[in-house]
């Protein structure tokens, strides 16, 4: 194993990798170390084995084949390639869109409901937690609202099922785009009809012998990748805050060190909330914590990994125990009973380890299924009881630990998540008037240079967290406000960038004034991946308020996603630059870079186009200065003030 310190600048993830290498495990880490080198062709996206003439490649070097069996070109291999996860990304959030609005079905007025912390319907089953929501989106579906929650939601939900199989028209949400961005999608053909169908034909279009042109294989992953950012992860955003309950600025703790020896350790980890939330609640079951208490436990203690963590931090306080690389490594404190997954970006790899300690790997989705692996199918109908049974299982394993491999790392950061588009009104405007106001006022009179949106997972092709946090801290450094979802939410909660105390610390000296009035911190939690969808309403919150310009490409604004590796990633940069947001990914860039033509039009042509456009770097700091070049550029154009503050060393 080569220096930890070089795989992940995060303590307690190196304290991990030393104790995996002295017990032989395997890691995240090791494996991608034993698969160099990888293959030049496939990271070049001149690789193709769409039909069965092939696999073909297309010689880089211009020496070799330069058209596969069928004739295709670098061109065309490397868009259909591209296009190709586009479809795979959308379709996976969208699914969790469906699956959401499904649940939203199930409430009934029959529920025996108490209340959460608003006075809202509460029970172990699902609820309505934010009616005033549930109000707002029905109206924008043109349902009656002057009738039973309970009928507005069933009405509610077949309207956005409807969104996923509807063939004519246009989704409903793109309407909340600004009127001059709907035009430009209109004029280019790439306004999303129904979502399944933008994903089953951005997939037919992929097929041997179908479409040859590399700008209309783009066009069409744009107006794919649209059904998704605007409408499947919209869904899925919008309708867990009416089941769930919208968040709210709430304070957590970061970390594996949010583990703890004398409890029992339960650890949620996917991306669908619908089972975590019934976890939180299992967790808390007298009978659960009595049988805690029986084994010689003090408690139930139930933390999170990657999403999942971050929507039951958002709404309940639950800690983090680690975003997407760490989630071997919870198991490798030995400290933890049982881990319940459900879907994406869980690493089939988990078996393996979990097999090293006491701990119980369960899933629950029948759309992911483990080998070996005990499986207890979630059913929203009985989701407590599923809970409660997971939750059971880890209880009476907490007598199966041997203390001899446990190992709990110190290191637990505090964060404040929370923030949504309406929270940020209420903040900035209080609840009399809530506004966007001050906020534009802010970048219009120079305080704020501006925002940045810096999402995306990790890889271990970079050093772990590295590339978010140093990102992040040149970016406030520099008077910009960043919007954070996901992994990249979590890198920088660890390294204390999500506190309001991080301002005076971190951030240049227009932001820490924002900050230090509002009492928020230089970088906002938005929630998930799938709350990008956040970032896309607050920005044309933005436009709709006033000052900066008519378009969503007209902010002084940008978004990174500086260690990506999921195809899901590359679907958001796209609905992102399809909505005319300059993109710039770390790591490597998309598999591309065989094809001339093809990197030159994502990198440059295609913002003639649609006023967006990507682009790659491989070091932070200087990914930050790209992005801080684009935002003063957009700042000229609108010609406002220069900014008010020049970084003081």
């Amino acid at each position: 194993m080569s220096d930890v310190k070089q795989k992940s600048i995060d303590k307690a993830t190196q304290e991990m990798l030393k104790k995996a290498e002295k017990e032989d495990i395997q890691t995240v880490w090791d494996r991608f170390e034993l698969q160099q080198p990888q293959c030049g062709f496939g990271q070049l996206g001149v690789c193709c084995t769409v039909c069965n003439m092939g696999p073909c490649r297309i010689d880089p070097f211009g020496e070799g084949a330069q058209v596969g069996v069928c004739g295709a070109n670098a061109d065309t291999i490397a868009a259909r390639n591209l296009a190709r996860k586009i479809a795979v990304g959308a379709s996976a959030h969208s699914d969790h869109g469906r699956d959401v609005a499904n649940a939203l079905s199930l409430i009934t007025k029959n529920q025996n409901h108490g209340t959460d912390k608003h006075g809202h319907g509460h029970s172990h089953e699902y609820g309505i937690l934010d009616p005033e929501k549930l109000k707002v989106l029905a109206e924008e579906f043109g349902i009656d609202i002057n009738k039973p929650e309970e009928q507005i939601a069933k009405e509610l939900s077949k309207k956005l099922l409807e969104e996923f199989g509807k063939q004519e028209g246009e989704l409903t949400f793109t309407k909340r785009a600004p009127q001059k961005r709907q035009q430009i999608w209109k004029r280019l053909g790439i306004t999303p009809r129904g979502i399944d169908r933008e994903v089953v034909e951005l997939l037919h279009t992929t097929t041997m012998g179908v479409d040859n042109d590399y700008k209309n294989l783009i066009q069409s992953g744009l107006r794919c990748a649209l059904s998704d950012g605007w409408g499947g992860s919209m869904i899925a955003t919008d309708v867990q805050d009416i089941i769930l309950g919208s968040p709210e600025p709430i304070r957590g703790k970061v970390n594996l060190g949010v583990l703890k020896e004398d409890h029992v350790n339960i650890v949620v980890h996917g991306h669908e909330p619908v089972l975590s939330e019934m976890a939180v609640r299992a967790s808390q079951d007298p009978e659960l914590l009595k049988l805690a208490q029986s084994v010689g436990a003090k408690g139930i203690n139930l933390a999170g990994i990657c999403c999942t963590a971050n929507e039951v931090l958002m709404r309940h306080g639950i800690p983090v125990a680690g975003n997407f690389l760490q989630q071997e490594l919870a198991i490798v404190t030995g400290a933890v009973e049982v881990m319940m997954v459900d879907v994406q970006c869980i690493m089939p790899a988990l078996k393996e380890v979990a097999s090293c300690f006491h701990t119980k790997l369960v899933t629950t989705n029948s759309k992911a299924r483990f080998p070996g692996v005990i499986h207890v199918e979630f059913d929203p109908k009985d989701a407590y009881e599923t809970a409660k049974q997971i939750i059971k299982m880890g209880v009476e394993n907490f007598s199966c630990r041997n203390k001899e491999k446990i190992n709990i790392p110190k290191e637990e950061m505090d964060l404040v998540a929370g923030f949504t588009k309406e929270v940020i009104f209420q903040m900035l405007g209080g609840h009399y008037r809530s506004t966007y106001k001050p906020l534009n006022e802010a970048i219009i009179s120079g305080r704020l240079r501006g925002l940045a949106g810096v999402v995306g997972c990790n890889n271990p092709r970079q050093t772990h967290d590295y590339f978010h946090t140093e990102l992040v801290k040149e970016l406030i450094k520099h008077d910009v406000l960043v919007l954070q979802t996901g992994c990249s939410a979590i890198a920088c909660a660890k390294q204390g960038l999500l506190v309001p105390e991080a301002a005076i610390k971190y951030a240049g000296k227009g932001l820490q004034e924002i900050c230090e009035a509002v009492g928020i911190p230089p970088v906002l939690h938005l929630g998930s991946c799938v709350d990008n969808s956040r970032i896309l309403t607050a920005a044309s919150a933005i436009i709709a308020e006033g000052g900066l310009g008519t378009d969503l490409s007209d902010i002084p604004a940008a978004g990174a996603a500086p260690e990506w590796m999921s195809e899901k990633a590359i679907t958001i940069g796209f609905y992102f630059v399809a909505s005319g947001v300059y993109t710039i990914f770390g790591a490597n860039p998309f598999a591309v870079l065989g094809s001339k033509n093809l990197t030159e039009y994502l990198t440059h042509e295609i913002e003639g186009v649609t006023g967006g456009r990507f682009d790659f770097c491989d070091d932070p700091k200087v990914m930050a200065q790209k992005m801080i070049a684009h935002i003063d550029n957009k700042r000229k154009a609108l010609n406002l003030a220069p900014v008010m503050y020049k970084w003081e060393k």
